[in-house]
């Protein structure tokens, strides 16, 4: 899931209308297009921002349906393949892989999305299935007055004593947890399958402090002091006094994602279409990154300057960040989930 704790803004309208984004014809007003989209700060920048400007390019309205991947997905089993709630959906990629194996997406006509042959490889990696328009790298954030050896590599979290009953995780409920798991398999296994190996790490790591999402209240306190961290949620730390920093570790990043996908018998496909260029258009990329400290997926956004240091990851850096098999996951979920809560202290 992407963190939701993002800072909110109601400014932006601006600045998208002034960026002035081509290539939405327009439609008729009475269509209308059902967006799932995250709730709190996501769901604001959406409803204000996001939704607006989309409705003064194409035309149509926009209806917002809020939830999170698993809700998205529990709608569209509910109403069946052939008839589904939804045209688009953007959820986190561990979602999207389930789905999509059970039909309910389309291979992607890219003949409809031109800023797709924009996007980093990294937002292409689903053979053409769907296109990643939001990346959230995780590296590794920890406290700079609390922590004297900074961290350089995941395997720093078992080689150095001073973070010993101070490691915050991610559970397993959390795709980022399941990124963990998968994550520890290939440093200390053969490869990301090698679960054997991911367990006998974690098992070894001792004690953690393990949340469902929100480890910033533990970093806050002082009772973490090192976890997989975004880059966006350490600079939203940062930047309210926290002292705070996040790299980027030797063996590459874990990222939170948003995969855009299409219904195969969506009831508006030329609006989904429409909606997923505006997307992944370098304007709307560059409106992400300044709220949300996103890394953009489009390469032709430059970070500025003033952004840099919250948001560091762009560029060749984008290939430092790891991917996985979720059909893996999903297909052995139960398993993986109950030697997790046997295993993980």
């Amino acid at each position: 899931m992407m963190d939701l704790t993002r800072r909110q803004t109601l400014a932006g309208m601006g600045a998208l209308a002034a960026a002035g984004l081509m290539g939405l014809p327009a439609r008729a007003q009475q269509k209308t297009l059902v967006v799932p989209t995250l709730g709190g700060v996501w769901e604001q920048y959406w409803r204000s921002t996001v939704a607006p400007e989309f409705t003064r390019q194409s035309g149509a309205a926009v209806t917002l349906d809020v939830g999170n991947g698993r809700v998205f997905g529990a709608n569209l089993r509910a109403a069946g393949v052939a008839k589904p709630p939804y045209s688009i959906v953007m959820t986190n990629e561990v979602f999207a892989s389930g789905l999509r194996k059970e039909g309910f997406f389309e291979k992607l006509d890219l003949s409809k999305l031109p800023n797709y042959a924009d996007l980093y490889p990294l937002a292409k990696k689903t053979d053409g299935w769907g296109a990643i328009a939001a990346v959230s790298p995780i590296g590794i954030g920890y406290r700079t007055d609390l922590v004297k050896t900074k961290p350089k590599s995941w395997k720093d979290l078992w080689e150095n004593p001073e973070f010993k009953g101070k490691i915050g995780l991610y559970n397993f409920a959390n795709s980022a947890g399941k990124m963990e798991l998968l994550l520890f398999s290939k440093i200390f296994g053969k490869d990301q399958y090698d679960v054997d190996a991911g367990f006998a790490a974690l098992e070894k790591l001792g004690s953690v402090i393990q949340v469902d999402f929100n480890l910033s209240t533990g970093l806050a306190s002082g009772e973490i002091v090192v976890a997989p961290f975004d880059f966006g949620e350490i600079a939203r730390l940062r930047r309210q006094g926290l002292p705070v920093d996040c790299i980027i570790p030797e063996e590459g990043m874990i990222m939170f994602d948003q995969t855009i996908n299409i219904l195969a018998n969506a009831p508006e496909k030329e609006l989904a279409y429409q909606y997923a260029n505006f997307l992944l258009s370098p304007e709307v990329q560059a409106m992400m990154m300044k709220e949300f400290f996103i890394s953009p997926t489009n390469a032709k956004v430059a970070v500025p300057d003033d952004l840099k240091a919250d948001v560091p990851v762009s560029g060749a850096d984008m290939d430092k960040i790891l991917t996985w098999d979720w059909n893996f996951v999903n297909e052995k979920q139960g398993e993986l989930s109950e030697r997790w809560a046997k295993t993980v202290r």
